[in-house]
């Protein structure tokens, strides 16, 4: 079958490109930039074409386009594939499919989604139950990949089947309503993507109508300690597994898990919560836990000695909440240093939509600098009146903090090596293309 993706870069729609890579379909795939993502595809087999959205782009005898929610109806391929009647999915109609035909595990909630996803899908491995993985981040222990099969890695060899699919259930655009999964992990409910929900009562609603298309011996395993999650649930669903800090197996995690933080301590408690359901031993799990060393942009830490040493973490942390809790598990690990945070805002409409909450968060961050830069534009997402009334200066401005300082990204490098003492702790954070920012200094460490 030949398979045609719009928007192939993203790190959603990647995993699902190379999913049927590894079936041995032909797979072609458009973005407007290049980048590792697309580069790794290639290698696989995939035939990238980077530019400008064309309809020369779509190959001839395509048989099913999957494009991304970021494309807009009127995108070139999109409407020349419509109009050949050609099957065209958005991607989590593709996934969609997918979960009615494996035994599907779906993590959802507003933080914590591709860690415990992650962490679900290492213990399943390390108990020989074979997963298919998709996740919204790459993870090291799938060769810096987003995505994970079992078999053998040579394309003229079938791939073994597997029973069980684990995969990020995300509600922007309420992507998860085209799910159909076996057990559900909530982790946190808090107001998000209220440029699509208008409100939290909506975004709530969502979830609750998610959860409903759990199986009647379904489970939902849910955070116990989060208010929105318990108020919600703990008396419309019956077969709710609670997990929480309060638990014996807490401390053990504490002890074992190299990623910070206590909210690291509750994505662990989550996965192994499923492997228990799944009847897998406990010795198993704490062991594949032991072993994870985080995910790509989630508190990722390299040792630099350029231009003076420092340390560098990269995170993805783009919510206010995340912000403030990744900030604190840094604080935690690197008590004495001096900490230094580099946030990009993401999308205007967030930054818009929680303007207070990122002012609190960030004025009251454990930090001995903050440098935040433009908000990341979202292609496809914003709208122009929201735009002209928020900006990353009127964040510092009220913000309102001596060592709260607003930095061209461009101008951010120099500022480092003009500013850096050497043995800080750098932070660069946000889910836009700041982390290239992470790549241009690791690689100053190369030069």
């Amino acid at each position: 079958m030949k398979i045609h993706f719009i928007g192939i870069g993203g790190i959603g729609v990647s995993a699902l490109a190379r999913y049927y890579l590894a079936q041995g379909h032909k797979v072609s795939g458009s973005d407007l930039v290049s980048s590792e993502i697309t580069e790794a595809l290639e290698e696989k087999g995939g035939k990238i074409i980077i530019g400008e959205h064309r309809v020369k782009n779509l190959p001839k005898d395509t048989n099913l386009v999957i494009y991304s929610p970021a494309i807009l109806p009127e995108n070139p391929e999109l409407k020349r594939a419509k109009k050949l009647k050609i099957k065209c999915q958005s991607y989590p109609e593709a996934l969609g499919e997918l979960t009615k035909k494996y035994f599907t595990i779906a993590v959802c909630g507003s933080h914590g989604k591709s860690t415990v996803a992650a962490m679900i899908g290492l213990i399943l491995i390390k108990a020989g139950l074979n997963p298919t993985v998709i996740l919204g981040t790459k993870l090291k222990e799938f060769g810096d990949s987003n995505f994970r099969m079992e078999g053998n890695p040579y394309p003229k060899y079938k791939i073994q089947n597997t029973k069980y699919l684990v995969i990020e259930a995300d509600e922007h655009f309420a992507s998860f309503l085209n799910y159909w999964p076996k057990i559900i992990i909530l982790t946190t409910l808090e107001a998000d993507h209220l440029d699509y929900y208008k409100n939290f009562k909506n975004y709530l609603k969502a979830f609750q109508k998610f959860i409903s298309h759990l199986p009647k011996n379904g489970f939902l395993i849910a955070n116990r300690d989060d208010r929105n999650v318990y108020n919600m649930f703990s008396t419309i669903v019956k077969n709710v597994l609670w997990y929480s800090l309060k638990d014996k197996e807490s401390e053990k995690l504490k002890k074992i898990l190299e990623i910070p933080g206590e909210f690291n301590v509750s994505n662990g408690l989550a996965a192994l919560a499923v492997a228990q359901i799944l009847r897998v031993p406990d010795k198993i799990s704490f062991k594949a836990l032991s072993e994870y060393r985080g995910s790509w942009r989630r508190f990722d830490i390299t040792k630099i000695l350029y231009p003076k040493p420092y340390t560098l973490i990269s995170d993805y942390a783009h919510h206010p909440t995340q912000v403030r809790v990744t900030l604190k598990a840094a604080r935690e690990k690197f008590p004495k240093r001096k900490i230094w945070c580099i946030f990009q805002p993401h999308q205007h409409q967030r930054t818009y939509y929680l303007f207070e909450d990122f002012v609190k968060t960030l004025r009251e961050a454990p930090v001995n600098k903050l440098i935040i830069t433009d908000i990341y534009t979202v292609a496809g997402r914003e709208k122009k009146e929201i735009m002209r009334k928020v900006s990353s200066e009127k964040l510092v401005k009220a913000i309102n903090r001596e060592n709260v300082i607003y930095i061209q990204k461009n101008k951010i490098i120099d500022y480092l090596k003009k500013n850096l003492k050497g043995g800080e702790v750098v932070i660069i954070m946000g889910a836009g293309d700041i982390y290239e920012l992470t790549e241009e200094l690791k690689n100053e460490k190369r030069n």
